[in-house]
């Protein structure tokens, strides 16, 4: 058993509260009610309440929950990288434990996917239907150019804190800007500290590892899925190749298109003026119009 790690001073989240997980405090902000509750799995830097624009206009139609997973945002920590499996079981057990029925719609944002992926591989019963926001998938290593395999990736030197610091705080100035200001600032000061600006890259250092583990099981369940594909460039992206970006959206486009050519019911959408991590941000309406296609056709 995991034991509670939380005596590191830790921000307190500006909204929500927590549930405890094998001695663990795990944070969670649920709006709404009804079902298929809505489920957001963010991807690696980001945490649930960055997620918050869209939950709020989710929660007007159904269940919508953000959270943290163990070692991110304002859940305590645990050691990272985690398997998908470890991931995908404390969710369960946090919607459990919250009395959150299932089946569950998961919007998976990146990272996020893997562990979406996971889940449904775990509890395929549970999933009503699947989001995929740019989301990470087991075949990447088919799709993507060699600048970005999984295991460049995991060879590239990441910068320190303090040089990403800079980047950061201007990027989430920018992309929470019109939040309420209770949870804007604490949000930019959070993302900017060291705890949070290393998690995001712990959690990225076994990516080949958890590719294989996804590859052990079964492809995603036959749910409906809506696949967005982010064609714009981040802040930060600028120094990359023209051509490499465009082999890189070309990857994107054709591994998400790939993906959902496999169930009875799924669409691809290109989201051309949009980052990757800018698409809960700025696109809201995008993002919410995909849950509620999801959601349609798990009523269906």
């Amino acid at each position: 058993m995991t034991k509670n790690i939380a005596s590191v001073p830790r921000p307190a989240p500006p909204v929500g509260g927590f549930q405890e997980v094998d001695e663990r405090r795990i944070f969670l902000h649920r709006m709404g009610s009804g079902g298929p509750a809505v489920v957001f799995l963010p991807g690696a830097s980001l945490v649930g309440l960055d997620y918050y624009a869209v939950q709020q206009r989710v929660s007007q139609f159904t269940t919508a929950v953000v959270y943290d997973r163990g070692g991110t945002g304002y859940s305590d920590p645990v050691v990272l990288p985690r398997t998908a499996a470890a991931v995908a079981t404390e969710l369960h057990d946090v919607l459990s434990a919250q009395r959150i029925a299932a089946p569950y719609v998961l919007v998976a944002h990146s990272l996020g996917g893997a562990y979406a992926h996971r889940f449904a591989q775990l509890y395929p019963q549970e999933v009503a239907g699947l989001v995929w926001v740019d989301g990470f998938h087991r075949d990447w290593e088919e799709f993507m150019p060699a600048a970005v395999s999984l295991a460049a990736v995991e060879r590239m030197v990441a910068p320190s804190p303090e040089q990403m610091r800079p980047a950061v705080r201007a990027m989430f100035t920018e992309l929470v800007v019109d939040y309420p200001q209770h949870l804007r600032q604490p949000l930019i000061d959070a993302h900017i500290s060291d705890e949070w600006l290393r998690a995001g890259i712990a959690e990225r250092g076994k990516m080949l590892a958890l590719a294989d583990e996804l590859l052990c099981g079964p492809d995603i369940p036959d749910v409906p899925v809506v696949a967005l594909t982010a064609e714009g460039t981040d802040p930060g992206q600028q120094a990359m190749p023209e051509q490499t970006m465009r082999a890189i959206h070309e990857g994107a486009s054709s591994m998400a298109a790939a993906m959902v050519s496999r169930v009875s019911y799924g669409e691809h959408r290109v989201v051309s003026d949009a980052g990757h991590n800018q698409l809960c941000f700025t696109h809201t309406e995008v993002l919410v119009r995909a849950i509620r296609d999801v959601l349609d056709r798990a009523h269906a």
